[in-house]
């Protein structure tokens, strides 16, 4: 695990030269995987890619990660430190899986609260949004939380939405997260810019992504699995080896983690920082509104 703190120095002006999302693409032009499409194509074709894996998703992270998954969301939601009566969003969250952590946790601190007699932080509501832009994955997130017995509580609420235009007000927030789905945005600036909007001062923004790997040795390693592994299990599980490799070749295009902290500094974030997990092939990105 490598941790490092971004200070306000490494902004765009020294780090995003070295790399930009659409640097070698036209005007109007951006990235789906490794072709190039124009702005408005890109929006639809990701929404079939999840569309399609949506019913099988949370198994193929499980195939693709080895289970590793599990415990990178976990060190996310550690991070957030969740708190009985906030309210939380959570980007690209479709399927639940964040959110369920959080409310799990700010249950679990409930029940220490109940048993200390410290039932004030109780009388709070909290909320906690999942947010995503396909419906596809919200359904699934949906039948999860009745599975868990979560279906019933108040405080998850599910709202198709767009990461890029939030129908959420300035200042509401105590929290957002966004977990592998930044990635997969046409301008991840304007969803830094609306996670920033979105939060209250003392709110933290935190992002769950597949990163880069340095070590040579590993980095092929990684390629290999990730391009010869990856869509084949797609393929044999899900039937759909198009989409995996989409998802394989859309973090190849995702600013390194030093260029994605300079971005969430320029978005006017403080305190930026990322922790690096299994040498880089995820990253935990943060940084807190004043």
């Amino acid at each position: 695990m490598a941790f490092r703190v971004v200070a306000r120095r490494l902004l765009r002006s020294k780090l995003l030269p070295m790399f930009t999302p659409a640097s070698t693409l036209h005007s109007h032009a951006t990235s789906f995987g490794f072709k190039e499409v124009n702005e408005e194509e890109k929006s639809q074709l990701v929404g079939n890619v999840f569309t399609k894996v949506a019913s099988n998703y949370d198994i193929m992270n499980d195939l693709m990660s080895g289970g590793l998954h599990r415990l990178w969301k976990d060190r996310l939601v550690s991070k957030l430190s969740p708190f009985p009566g906030m309210k939380h969003l959570d980007v690209a969250g479709g399927t639940g899986d964040v959110a369920f952590r959080i409310l799990e946790t700010i249950n679990s601190v409930n029940r220490r609260a109940i048993e200390d007699t410290l039932e004030d932080d109780l009388q709070r509501e909290t909320q906690i949004y999942v947010c995503d832009i396909n419906p596809n994955m919200l359904d699934v997130g949906k039948k999860r939380a009745q599975q868990r017995g979560l279906g019933e509580q108040g405080s998850l609420i599910w709202v198709e939405g767009d990461a890029e235009k939030l129908n959420f007000e300035d200042d509401s927030m105590d929290g957002y997260t966004i977990a592998f789905g930044i990635r997969n945005v046409t301008h991840i600036e304007k969803v830094l810019a609306e996670a920033y909007r979105v939060l209250k001062k003392g709110g933290r923004f935190l992002c769950l992504e597949l990163s880069h790997v340095e070590a040579p040795v590993f980095k092929q390693l990684y390629d290999y699995y990730s391009f010869s592994v990856i869509p084949v299990v797609g393929e044999l599980v899900a039937g759909d080896r198009d989409s995996y490799q989409y998802l394989v070749e859309s973090v190849r295009h995702f600013p390194p983690q030093e260029v994605f902290a300079s971005m969430i500094a320029e978005a006017g974030f403080q305190k930026v920082e990322y922790e690096n997990l299994v040498g880089g092939v995820v990253a935990i990105h943060s940084g807190v509104k004043f």
